[in-house]
């Protein structure tokens, strides 16, 4: 993390892969079944080689990044799935080579049903040598997380290759012939859009290497050689922070000096902050005696009376060749850890890695992200966006306009090797001073960076940038609240866990604040997610937010409760979906059926009865009849996950037993519901 002597820029380029302006236009990011593979998993013609953009430049050859089916059949077939869901209006599927064996598109909506929107009867060689085959249609009232692609690869001769497939909200054509690059256009003005942060923040001294936590409320920096540093006007770099004071007016309170344990007379530097806000990532490795550890990070977490000694972070096989230059990056997540350091296993010079969170609390072995973000010159500032796709970072590598600029790309699927071609941000913004090291709150409305010009003495300050919509990331909500004990209604110090509903797939892990019990979450746009809290003795009841059409940044309170594990204690199913006036389950009702069936095995002598509420709508006798049946519904898929049918018992009770007010949808809907007591432990 020490500063560079480099030209950063800032800007924009237009895409160079031909997509469409469209609202949303997305790449397949998993694949979930396949019929037959040339090959496996990340060699050449696998089924994996369809994630993502085209890959052929240009296309109408045959090409290594494209899936061949491995025999010759009238169903071959390939099921993907996307990052997020949408209401299509088509689906562009790249025949990279041989066309015209595609017969079946179906599009799987995020029940799980099958949708068909297109056919073809008679498949045979077509006089093109590749094509995009484009299936536009009217938008359904479902929405698209996934394609079905069959192929009847006996009806045309030789080889046959799916080089991408791709869903869009609108009918315009997602890719081109040809992919060329566009030359770098303008972004906005530079110095009309930078704001000095002001004395408040910057100083006469070198102010450098922002951190926003992701509610944009702290401000983490890092100021050199101030005789307020802890080892005075000689210590190389202190860790230092400022709160916002106005929103409306984006001021800043005072800057102060963070203290011990972080800081120490050596140079000490923060890399990242966690979404909650409660744990920190620092550079190097703090010793028992108070020296420092070039070879490698550590972790600072909040106690009630202020940070934590910093605990290194263990990441298996962890090496730097280059231990002068290094950059981390703790994802919003708490799964993924970014770092920029140099290894033998590396495009050259400082590379961009990843690791991720094992269960025991290490890190996995780092992992490059490969030669589209990575050149044999350094990469290095990694600044991964609140949506957990959008990679800004700083390279000497990919050419602009000075000795480094600042890219973006955007994570094409879960292998974090197959990213889109990196965009230059422009050259508005770059100048024959430094500017530098970006970052972003979750909102996406302002950046942060640093800059020699117009600085406090000519120092190096912190300057806001207010961005433009195609400078920002992907949409997502940030969801705070406190964990409460539902019977003291007390704070509880907790681990939060959040979930996509769809997929049962945890995304994320956080910790309350051990001052009040608050958390904070961000949750990307796209999917319906769960989230709950965790705490010894305590059952958790889980809450939920559908976040598949969010269009707008937005923040929202919930506060989760814990309930005691007692006898008597009742507890609410909050993440229990059934169709409307139906009591057949959802899909995504599965993640917490599952956490009650771990319940009910790891606790053998438990027993629990379910009960099932309705609103007060309707037939008072259909809605305690609909109640019972929905619980005996829960119960059976307990029963078919090995739980004994004598340990539950059921009621329904309709609506005679309301916890809120009938006379609006808002709080009625909290009335239907499905609780289980426990009756036995």
């Amino acid at each position: 993390m020490i500063v560079r002597k480099l030209f950063l820029s800032l800007g924009l380029v237009v895409s160079g892969m031909g997509i469409a302006q469209a609202q949303h236009a997305i790449w397949a990011a998993k694949v979930v079944a396949v019929s037959s593979q040339k090959a496996e998993g990340k060699e050449a013609f696998s089924p994996e080689k369809v994630l993502g953009e085209p890959n052929a430049l240009p296309l109408g050859q045959i090409n290594n990044d494209a899936w061949i089916p491995k025999k010759e059949g009238s169903n071959e077939f390939i099921e993907v799935r996307f990052g997020k869901s949408l209401i299509a209006k088509q689906v562009t599927v790249v025949e990279n080579f041989n066309p015209g064996s595609v017969t079946k598109i179906e599009l799987v909506d995020t029940r799980g049903n099958k949708h068909q929107i297109y056919e073809n009867t008679s498949p045979g060689p077509i006089p093109e040598q590749f094509r995009s085959l484009q299936a536009t249609f009217a938008a359904g009232t479902y929405r698209t997380i996934g394609v079905i692609v069959t192929m009847n690869t006996k009806a045309v001769n030789g080889v046959n290759q799916i080089d991408a497939i791709g869903i869009a909200d609108v009918a315009e054509v997602m890719v081109k012939k040809e992919f060329v690059a566009a030359p770098p256009e303008g972004g906005v003005s530079f110095d009309s859009s930078m704001v000095n942060l002001g004395p408040n923040v910057n100083s006469k001294y070198v102010d450098t290497h922002p951190v926003i936590t992701p509610d944009g409320k702290t401000l983490f920096f890092a100021r050199q050689n101030s005789p307020q540093n802890v080892g005075g006007a000689k210590d190389a770099q202190d860790v230092w922070y400022s709160t916002l004071a106005n929103a409306a007016k984006k001021s800043w309170n005072q800057a102060k000096n963070i203290g011990g344990p972080i800081n120490t007379p050596g140079p000490n530097g923060l890399a990242s902050v966690s979404s909650d806000g409660n744990s920190v990532v620092l550079i190097n490795v703090y010793r028992p005696d108070g020296t420092l550890d070039p070879k490698g990070a550590s972790i600072s977490r909040r106690s009630k009376t202020g940070w934590g000694m910093p605990v290194k972070i263990e990441i298996e096989d962890f090496y730097n060749d280059d231990p002068e230059h290094v950059d981390y990056f703790l994802g919003t997540s708490g799964k993924v850890l970014l770092m920029a350091v140099a290894r033998k296993d590396g495009q050259g010079e400082q590379d961009i890695y990843v690791s991720f969170l094992q269960p025991g609390g290490s890190w996995s072995r780092p992992k490059n992200l490969g030669s589209s973000v990575n050149t044999k010159k350094p990469e290095f500032a990694p600044f991964l966006a609140a949506d957990g796709k959008t990679l800004y970072f700083a390279s000497e590598g990919h050419g602009g306009y000075g000795n480094a600029d600042i890219f973006y790309s955007k994570r094409l699927d879960d292998t974090w090797t197959n990213w889109s071609k990196p965009r230059n941000l422009g050259a508005s913004i770059n100048s024959p001073d430094f500017d530098g090291y970006f970052t972003l709150a979750a909102s996406g409305e302002d950046a942060y960076l640093v800059s020699s010009r117009k600085g406090i003495d000519n120092s190096r300050d912190i300057f806001r940038i207010n961005l433009t919509p195609q400078f920002k990331p992907e949409v997502v909500t940030l969801v705070r609240g406190r964990v409460l004990d539902a019977a003291t209604q007390k704070p509880v110090a907790a681990t939060i866990r959040y979930e996509n509903l769809l997929t049962g797939e945890e995304i994320g892990v956080a910790e309350t604040s051990p001052v009040d019990g608050s958390y904070t979450i961000v949750l990307p746009s796209g999917s319906h997610y769960g989230y709950r809290a965790e705490a010894n003795n305590y059952l958790a009841e889980s809450d939920n937010l559908d976040a598949t059409d969010k269009q707008k940044y937005s923040e929202i309170t919930q506060d989760l409760f814990l309930v005691p594990f007692a006898v008597g204690s009742t507890i609410k199913l909050n993440n229990i979906f059934f169709a409307q006036s139906k009591y057949y389950l959802r899909e995504n009702s599965y993640p917490e059926l599952l956490r009650l069936v771990r319940i009910l095995r790891d606790y053998p002598s438990v027993e629990i009865k379910l009960e099932g509420h309705t609103d007060n709508q309707g037939d008072p006798l259909l809605n305690v009849k609909l109640s019972l049946d929905r619980v005996n519904e829960v119960k059976k898929y307990l029963v078919s996950k090995g739980i004994a049918g004598t340990r539950i018992t059921t009621e329904g009770f309709g609506g005679s037993k309301p916890i809120a007010s009938n006379d609006q949808e808002e709080t009625r809907k909290l009335n239907r519901r499905v609780e289980f007591r426990i009756t036995k432990k």
